[in-house]
């Protein structure tokens, strides 16, 4: 799409706000208005629209696709989106630790422990870990009481919360950042910590670099779209 506006607004639409492309409003793939439930992010999504050059790159619009999500996909099937998240909890990435070699072992386990611990104080769901990678079940009532977490979400923090958890493999670590308990950069380094260890052995990969820096900026953008939700 040609750039086509001079001006972004951001203006009251009901209990939300619309954006407005001059005169004419925004509307998501699915031609439903795009309504934001807060002005600042109403206002970074305005942002993305007003920085576009002669041509749109939807690529660099990671509210705007965001927002685009949560209206025409997650609103409509929450309660699907929902399970499927909850699901992570079942093989949750920081249950299942290495047996060797034993400084990995201690490094997992410091770095994974206390988020194991919080879920348990936050939510009373205690996650068990296992050696190995053979699926091990965890406790019924754990796993209960990860999905109600899953679910107090709403569409558009859900949105959010569905990349944290899908790039991290952890439904721990994005509830952690949805509720504040890790801050990206360290949740993102928790969720890596067998990656870095190979990288400390066998050097870094050019190819798995290129791709965990996509991955970075996508578990950036999902924390962002946290933040600006619950911004005052």
């Amino acid at each position: 799409m040609k750039r086509f506006w001079t001006d972004v607004h951001v203006r009251a639409e009901g209990d939300g706000f619309a954006i407005a492309l001059d005169t004419r409003p925004v509307s998501t793939p699915a031609r439903t208005p795009l309504v934001l439930p807060t002005r600042v992010l109403a206002e970074a999504v305005a942002a993305e629209w007003a920085a576009q050059g002669a041509e749109v790159r939807p690529h660099d619009m990671p509210m705007t696709r965001a927002a685009n999500a949560a209206i025409d996909r997650v609103s409509k099937e929450k309660p699907a989106v929902d399970a499927m998240l909850a699901a992570y909890g079942e093989t949750d990435l920081l249950c299942y630790r290495a047996p060797q070699p034993p400084a990995l072992a201690r490094r997992q386990a410091e770095a994974w422990d206390p988020l194991l611990d919080w879920a348990d104080t936050t939510f009373g769901a205690r996650l068990v870990p296992v050696e190995g990678v053979m699926f091990a079940e965890q406790a019924p009532d754990a796993l209960v009481r990860l999905a109600a977490a899953v679910a107090a979400h709403d569409a558009w923090e859900l949105t959010g919360l569905h990349d944290l958890v899908a790039l991290s493999g952890s439904l721990v670590i994005g509830l952690a950042v949805s509720h504040g308990r890790l801050d990206v950069a360290e949740a993102w380094r928790l969720s890596r910590i067998d990656e870095t260890w190979n990288l400390e052995q066998w050097g870094e990969d050019a190819e798995a670099a290129a791709q965990a820096a996509r991955k970075l900026r996508e578990f950036e953008d999902a924390a962002r779209l946290v933040s600006l939700l619950r911004a005052p």
